[in-house]
This record gives structure tokens, sequence and C-alpha cells, in this order.
């Protein structure tokens, strides 16, 4: 039976499904959303005339009112245009649901990059052993952030799921009720999350979804690859950062810490007692059942007690399911012995602990609690420091805490932040004590500049906590574009040290290190961030490897391409030999949990393309491997773009631009993360206080996301300029990984709609930094699809493409809002007297249109 193109696929499955479900929804027997279903393609169709006429949003929106709605007050105006944001969230949910619900129809689940593909490739070319041997030491582990990007409530996430259900069995009558509940149940948080309401937002992704996935695809492996024989190697795990995550975060508490690991550890428990009753129904036979009535029992028991270790240790849990298992095949012909054997997989997995809490935190602040422990423990007479510590140089202090030793009683300190910092090392033992080590063995340092920031970690650690055995991976975190030039240096001190080089012989030699996309690329622009990354992990790689330890590189990546997203997958699978990669691990936040890993479907889909890519860097890490012309090219292009973007962001315009002419400053307002929404504390801004996602998310609201492209165009152009675009070709050909760079670059460019904002040209203040972004925009855009041969963007990704153009529309009317209420706010900010009330009135007009938009692009920060 032949298999019609993926476009053909996606507009029977997707667009005609949400044309007809979209008209349903438009009347449904509520007053307002009636009258809002009517209005609203007639507002759609004014914002699409008024921008292909060079209107402003200001006069489409008075075009509309004066054409469709001229008796309406000032006051009623308003309140119909806050219903457009209503129902257009509404519109995207309903998108979301039927994508979500098409997704094995319009993907090959059986398809290139999936595990069946992988097997059958490694067994086409003989290389079936190979592909065993890689996956006994090959990891892919994804880490959910709080990173706030994703504004669904649980209560919306619970109506999208059954939603896409009832999409899927084409059950009309519930698919009308869910519409119903839909347009009644309201989609703003009135309160900001608390770290805990965060965690408890994505432990339903854990219970719901990886849980099966996981076993999904660990069951697939085993059968299928290693003929059911066992397999010496986890292959995926999970890492977790609310609660743990306290950089920035003042709300992170070491109470919070705990209480979501036990909630981890009590929500696990939770799905073996559902397994085991599922088993109890099966294992009905004679010297099995009592067995497994006992499991139930302990378990039920340990769910609601799960401080209480003892009523039933992990390992009586493993060693009585192997006692079943053998008695099934002994005594009763192997009955139900696969589903006892995915039983025993999971609790492989996930242990007691779920998944793995990392803990974070910036250098700086434990640079000032490490410091205050000194001045109290020197003071306190203890003999743990010497009395001249803190003025000795780096390099003493790092030969000194190499050699530490001692305990540090915590009744020295009544600093607030320095107590908080210090039981935060007390509760990681706690939490491996009662949940197992892999409960929480990660520290992650961010903005780590110096071998001095890891050893403070280290000696407070084991001052504090850890007094026999340091059972924690230290993992620092490089951001920055300097700071990722010096990395291999920092490491290779580390590697040298005697202390910290025993530590690492007890964790295996295997040294974590974070790289971070996001700041690095609003540090240094979009090609330098990626090229920089690639080349600190090719230092990192060389240096680890002289001092026989195995780097596991972990990615802070957000969705779009500007924050290390887009087709990440291709990225790992493109890395060369130069370039360790045993194991892969990055973060998935925000919209990006929901959209890539929101369903059965879609989470298996993309754990194997993660697995797979690694596997395919493996098998051709040869002809991933980068020439050095080529190399010289990449390195060329990178410096250029980043001369360029530098220079854009010294601009004098620049934060002001920001500031004054984007949202902002309203991301503080939309009460979906705990964490501040910037790093300062002054009612100033200041570029370096600005956090990745409020940057990149400001840009696609504004519809130009220039930190996905922004001088990639110039760099290309000096190619051009100088007859030398063969070069670049050349390039494009031969690697996968700058092809990639350039695929999601294209990602950015077709999100953007400079239309929205082309009034700015004229604006006396920033008409001229405006125009410097759409001609960077444009000469970007030309280029690229000289360099592609393609003649629109996206031009090999069609329902790709589709699914973009169909999310842009659905928000025009919603951008166009924003817009609207922007240029409302500058007027009355202008007026002699201000009239705050109607500031503030547009003020929520900005904020509620936030949601749609950032919803609709799924991978918007």
């Amino acid at each position: 039976m032949s298999v019609q193109p993926k476009l053909t696929r996606f507009n029977q499955n997707v667009l005609s499904k949400y044309q007809i479900y979209n008209s349903i929804f438009m009347t449904l027997p509520f007053d307002a959303i009636t009258k809002t279903g009517v209005l609203l393609p007639l507002f759609h169709e004014t914002c699409t005339k008024g921008f292909q006429n060079g209107d402003n949003p200001s006069t489409i929106v008075e075009t509309f009112f004066k054409k469709y709605q001229a008796r309406r007050s000032e006051e009623s105006q308003i309140n119909l245009l806050f219903r457009f944001i209503q129902y257009i969230e509404r519109q995207v949910v309903l998108f979301d649901a039927i994508e979500d619900a098409a997704f094995p129809v319009v993907n090959n689940m059986e398809g290139i990059g999936t595990l069946r593909s992988l097997k059958e490739t490694a067994s086409s070319e003989q290389r079936r052993e190979e592909l065993k041997k890689y996956l006994e030491e090959f990891n892919v582990r994804i880490v959910l952030t709080a990173h706030p990007t994703q504004f669904y409530p649980g209560s919306v996430l619970g109506i999208i799921t059954e939603l896409t259900k009832a999409i899927r069995e084409d059950n009309l009558l519930q698919i009308n009720d869910l519409l119903g509940q839909l347009g009644k149940t309201p989609f703003y948080k009135h309160n900001k999350p608390t770290p805990y309401d965060e965690a408890i937002s994505l432990i339903w992704y854990l219970e719901n979804v990886f849980y099966y996935s996981f076993g999904t695809i660990y069951d697939y492996i085993q059968q299928n690859i290693f003929d059911n024989g066992p397999i010496d190697n986890d292959i995926l795990n999970i890492g977790f950062w609310p609660g743990g995550d306290r950089d920035g975060n003042p709300f992170v508490t070491p109470e919070i810490t705990m209480q979501v690991a036990r909630r981890l550890k009590q929500t696990v428990l939770k799905n073996y007692y559902r397994d085991a009753r599922k088993l109890r129904r099966r294992l009905t036979f004679k010297g099995v059942e009592h067995r497994i009535v006992a499991i139930e029992t302990k378990l039920w028991d340990h769910m609601i007690n799960p401080l209480d270790t003892s009523i039933l240790p992990l390992e009586e849990l493993k060693s009585e399911l192997e006692v079943i298992k053998q008695l099934l095949k002994d005594e009763h012909q192997s009955l139900y012995l696969t589903e006892v054997n995915s039983f025993i997989n999971k609790i492989k997995l996930f242990g007691y602990h779920f998944a793995n809490l990392d803990i974070r935190q910036d250098s700086r602040a434990h640079d000032k609690v490490f410091t205050q422990m000194v001045e109290a423990v020197i003071a306190s007479g203890s003999d743990i420091f010497p009395e001249d510590y803190l003025s000795l140089s780096q390099d003493e202090q790092v030969a000194v805490l190499s050699k530490v030793k001692g305990k540090v009683d915590l009744a020295l300190f009544e600093d607030e932040e320095v107590l908080k910092a210090l039981k935060t090392m007390q509760v990681i033992k706690e939490i491996q004590e009662g949940n197992g080590e892999q409960a929480a063995n990660r520290y992650i340092i961010s903005n780590n500049q110096t071998t001095l920031n890891v050893m403070q970690l280290f000696a407070m650690l084991k001052l504090v906590a850890f007094h026999d055995e340091l059972t924690v991976d230290i993992g620092p975190l490089f951001e920055t574009v300097p700071d990722l030039e010096n990395a291999h240096l920092v490491m290779e001190e580390l590697y040298t040290n005697p202390a910290y080089s025993a530590h690492l012989k007890n964790r295996g030699n295997r040294q974590h290190i974070m790289l971070g996309f996001s700041d690095g690329t609003k540090d240094g622009g979009y090609l330098m961030a990626n090229w920089a990354i690639f080349k600190a992990k090719e230092r990192l790689t060389e240096v680890s490897r002289k001092y026989d330890v195995t780097v596991i590189f972990f990615d802070g990546r957000g969705g779009p391409p500007a924050r290390g997203g887009g087709k990440t997958h291709q990225f790992y699978a493109s890395l060369g030999p130069t370039i360790e990669d045993k194991e892969v691990q990055l973060t998935i936040q925000g919209q990006t949990i929901s959209s890539n890993f929101g369903t059965l479907d879609s989470s298996q889909y993309n754990l194997e393309q993660l697995i797979s890519s690694g596997i395919y860097n493996r098998f051709n890490e040869k002809e991933n491997a980068m020439s050095e012309t080529n190399t010289e090219v990449m390195n060329d292009l990178a410096t250029i773009s980043y001369k360029t973007y530098v220079d854009f962001k010294n601009h004098p315009m620049f934060v002001p631009y920001l500031e004054r002419m984007s949202t902002l400053k309203y991301y503080a307002k939309t009460n979906i993360g705990s964490r501040p929404s910037k790093r300062g504390k002054g009612d100033g801004l200041v570029f370096e206080d600005l956090r990745a996602i409020p940057f990149v998310g400001s840009w696609s609201q504004l519809k130009q996301n220039v930190p996905g492209f922004f001088g990639v165009g110039t760099a290309l152009k000096k190619y051009e300029d100088a007859g030398d675009f063969d070069k670049v070709q050349q390039l494009y050909k031969d690697s996968k990984f700058f092809k990639t760079l350039i695929e999601n670059s294209m990602m950015s460019l077709s999100k953007s709609f400079f239309d929205l904002t082309k009034y700015m040209a004229d604006d006396p203040e920033f008409g001229a930094f405006w125009t410097i972004i759409y001609t960077e925009f444009e000469t970007t855009k030309r280029l690229l699809l000289k360099l592609t041969g393609y003649e629109v963007l996206m031009q090999d990704e069609p329902a790709g493409k589709a699914s973009i153009d169909i999310r842009e529309s659905i928000v025009l009317p919603l951008l166009t809002i924003q817009q609207f209420a922007l240029r409302k706010i500058q007027e009355l900010e202008k007026a002699e007297v201000r009239d705050e009330e109607q500031i503030k009135i547009y003020e929520n007009l900005v904020t509620r249109s936030l949601f749609g938009n950032i919803n609709a692009s799924r991978n918007s920060a």
C-alpha cells in the first residue's frame, strides 16, 4: 500500500479537521463566544488586507470597528478585543489537540530515525553486534526544567489530553462537549506558581507519559535488538529541575527540594502499584499469586508512607519480581512473562527516584555563601581554614580546598541565604538515603568561570554533608563566549588536581559539563554561540581524553533555534569523531515538553530520534568529520556574524528598543513561572540582567526573531561580495552540522513577520534601528535561499511549514491587538496628563496577548 506524501497527510488529518472543528466552536451556544465567532473572521480578514496594504496595527483595528462595529463605545471595543484574545487562545488549543491526535499518522512511526529503522539499517549492514555494543554504553537523558514558557494551566492541559483522544476516535459528541468546556475554562493564572506547583505540573508528564514511553522503548530494544537478553545499561533516564534549580529563584528552598523528591517517589510508587494491580488480575497461579498480592500491598503501604524505607526496599521489590519471573518460566509455561519483564524494566529505569533531581546555583551566589562560611568558621576558632585564607591568591585557595577536612556546624550561621545554601547540601544526602543515590546526585554551577568556582562547591559539600564519600557529580556550566573559550583550561586544572582527580575516579572517571545555548546566543549571536559550543566540546573532549576521563556533555537548550532548539536530534547526528558522544543530555522546557513529548506517540517518536541520532553519529563518525577548509570557512562565518551581532547589541537603541517597543517588561506579569523575569533588583533594564527566555520571547512577540538569524546574512554576504560563495555552498553540502544550523535559522525566519512592525520604520527615535534589523532579515533570507537552492523558506519541510503557516495565521489578529495596545500605551504615556486607568487596561491587553502567541509558536522561547 502506497503512503501519501507527508504534506497530504497533514492537510487531510490536521488542516481539514481544524476547519471542521473550528466551525463547531464558532457556533457554540454561549452568547459571548457566538458573537466573537462571527466577528473574528471579519477581523482576521481586516488584518490580512490591512498589512497587505501597508497599514499599521492601529489603523487596522480602527478600520474594523468603523466598518463592522461603528456603534460600540470605546469600553465595548476593548471588551471585544479581550474576547478575541480568549477565542484565539482556544483556537490554538484546538489546533494543538488536532495536531497531537494526528501525530502518528503525519509522522512515520517506523521511518528514518526510529528504532525499527535503526535496527534494520544495522542488520542490513551486518552491524547488529556493533549496535548492541553501542546501546550498552550509550545514554539519553532529557532534563525537564521549570523555565516558564508554558502558559496552559493544568485544567487546560487536561482538556487537551481528552480532546486529543476524542479527535483520534472521531467522537463528535465528546468533542462538542470538550469544546464547550474549553470555552468556559479560564486560561489566566492570577497568582504566580510556587516551585512546588511547577514540579507538580511536570510530574504529570512523568506519571502519564514518560513512565509508559520509556518502558515501551526499553522493551522494544530488549526484545528486538537484544533478543530478550539482559541489557547492562539504562539507555534512557530523565532529569528534573523544578524544586532543585535555585539559580535566580529565591523561592526554591531546601524544604521545597525535599518536598519535590518525596512527591517524585510517591508518584513512581503509585505507578508501580497500578502495574502490580494489573498483574495481580493475571497471575492467579499457585505459588505466584500470594507473591504478587504481597508486592501490591507493600507498594500501597509504601506509597502512603514514602518516608519509611523499611516497608519495601527497592532490592526486595526487584528480587521478588525476579522470583515470580523464574516461577512463570519453570512452572507456568512463561504465561504473562512479557508483562512481568516489562514491569521489571520500569523499576530498573525509575527506581524509587523516578527522575534525577538536579541542584543548580550560580557561582557568584556560592562565592558569597562560601566567603561568609569561611569567616564564621575562622571566627569560631576552628582550624579548618587558615586565618589568612581570604587574602590568599586563587591558586593558593584551590590548594587549601583540595586538602580541606572536617565538619562545619550550621549553628554557626544566622544569615538566611547561607543557611539555605548549606542546608540544601544536607538535603541532597537525605534524598539519596531515602530515594537512592540517583535521586539527587548532580550539582550544576551556572556561570562557572574558574577552577575555584568548582572547588568551593567541592569543599562545601564535603564539609557540610558528605564527610566520608562525595556521591555527587559536580557539573560546571559554561555559558558566555569567553567562558566557553577558557573552559578546557579550567577542566585541565581540575583533572590535574589530586583531590578532584581522586573524586572523579570514585565517580567512574566521568565528568559532567553543561554548556548553555540560551545565554550563549544572547551574548554572541546565533552562529557564534553554536560554533563556540561545538569548538568548546572539541577542546573539552581532547583534554578529557588526555586524562582518561569520559566527558558527559549536558546541553542547556530551549525551544527555538535561538536557544539551541529546533531540529535538536540532527545536531547530535552530526558531531563527528572529535566530540565525546557516549551520552546525549539536554534540557526540555516549556511548550517543548508538551509539543515534543506531551503524548505517548510524540514522546516515543522524539526519544527514538534522540537515541538514533547518537547511534548514527557513531556509525558515520568519519563522514561527519569537518575538513580543514570547511572548518576555516565555518570559523570565519562565526567570527563575522559575532562582530555584527556584538555591534548591534552595543547599539545605544538596543535596550531602549526592547524596553519600550517590545513586550519584554510584560513577561513578569504573566504568572507562569516562580522565577523573577530578570536577575538584577534595580528598576532600570541592564542587558546583563536579561534572562534568555524573556529576551528571546520578546523578539518572537515582535515577529522579528533576531536571535535566530542576526549576523548570519552579513557573514554570508561577505563571501558573496568576495566571489567566494562557492566555499559556503561546499560547507553546506559537506557538513550536517552547518546544514542543521541553516535549516534552524530558516525556521526563525519563517516565523518572522515584519509587516506587523513596519510602522516603526517611520518612528523618529527607533526608525533607523528597526531598519537595521529588517535589512539583516532581508539579506539573510535572500542568501539562505541562494545557499540552499530553495524558492521558499523550509521548502524541504512542507508539512512543518504548513503547520507554522496555520499557527501564524491563527494568531495574526492577536498580534495586531498586541501592537495596537502597545501603541496606545506609548501615546498615553506621552500625554500631558497620564490616564493611569487607561494605561492599565491596555497593559492588561498586552499581557493577555502574550499567552496565545507563545502557545501557538510551540517553541518560541
